[in-house]
């Protein structure tokens, strides 16, 4: 048996993978130029190929994902195939092998009206193309695989690539300022906290729909400010309308993991990020 990754160079499934390998688990991951999870046929030789030699997959993560949330407003197209009907194709070939699919959704399922953490029995509203993919990708996974977990996530940050939120605010600490926005708010989410907790929450074959993330919620601009608490950078605050961004943007989008057991606290998350950002450049660390 083994786990088989879709979207293997994401921070996420980067996370996955090092997690299994400290489980001793078997691991078979796949980036979008080894399987494209658009195509069906694809898909099902790769997974009738493994089972041609005796050797079945004990799980599918979904780690595969279209997330430009604003280039999704005019290639609409382009986010449905990843997000909705790539999700679909890879339920398809799941139910047929009967294997459990984890799919990875997203916050931007709601509107954003609410000013409470949003649990798994509010009902999804998407302002946006690429809320609205990723609610169609829910759904076709629920239809389509009957052991399924579909699991929304919020503001995910981890090692593996240069382009989350941390490491954005962190190439602006030689500047004087940084202007941030007051009115987005969530729930900061560490890859090394969710791995471990996404792999055990598979072990227990409670399938349905979860919600999952660090302790607590900020706004952006908290967060850029605790990003740089020891910096000489000012962090002023600003709305979003200042950059007018093709997509509309969710004004409160925390999650509820209820019944899922607590992550650490966001700060506590950023915390430790910071310091394995400091071992990677010291040269001490290696993934």
């Amino acid at each position: 048996m083994f786990t088989l990754i879709t979207g293997s160079n994401g921070q996420l499934a980067k996370a996955l993978i090092k997690e299994l390998h400290k489980r001793e688990e078997h691991v078979v991951a796949y980036d979008h130029a080894s399987l494209d999870i658009r195509n069906l046929a694809a898909i099902r030789d790769k997974v009738d190929g493994v089972q041609r030699n005796r050797i079945a997959p004990g799980c599918i993560i979904n780690a595969a994902a279209y997330n430009h949330v604003d280039l999704a407003e005019t290639h609409v197209e382009d986010a449905i195939s990843v997000n909705a009907l790539g999700p679909r194709n890879l339920a398809i070939v799941a139910e047929e092998h009967d294997i459990p699919l984890v799919h990875f959704s997203t916050d931007y399922v709601f509107d954003g009206e609410k000013r409470t953490p949003y649990t798994i029995a509010d009902l999804p509203n998407p302002i946006n193309a690429y809320g609205k993919s990723k609610l169609l990708g829910e759904q076709f996974v629920q239809h389509f695989c009957r052991k399924h977990f579909v699991i929304r996530l919020s503001w995910v940050f981890g090692s593996g690539v240069t382009n989350n939120f941390v490491q954005k605010i962190l190439n602006c600490a030689n500047q004087k300022e940084v202007k941030v926005v007051t009115d987005q708010m969530s729930c900061p989410s560490y890859t090394t906290d969710l791995a471990p907790a996404i792999l055990d929450l598979i072990k227990t074959k409670e399938y349905g729909l979860y919600h999952l993330a660090n302790s607590g919620f900020c706004s952006r601009h908290d967060w850029a400010s605790y990003i740089l608490k020891n910096s000489t950078t000012r962090v002023f605050p600003d709305c979003s309308d200042s950059f007018s961004a093709p997509a509309r943007r969710l004004k409160f989008s925390a999650l509820n993991s209820f019944p899922l057991n607590k992550l650490p606290t966001w700060q506590d998350a950023v915390d430790r990020y910071l310091k394995e950002l400091c071992l990677f450049a010291a040269g001490h660390y290696r993934n």
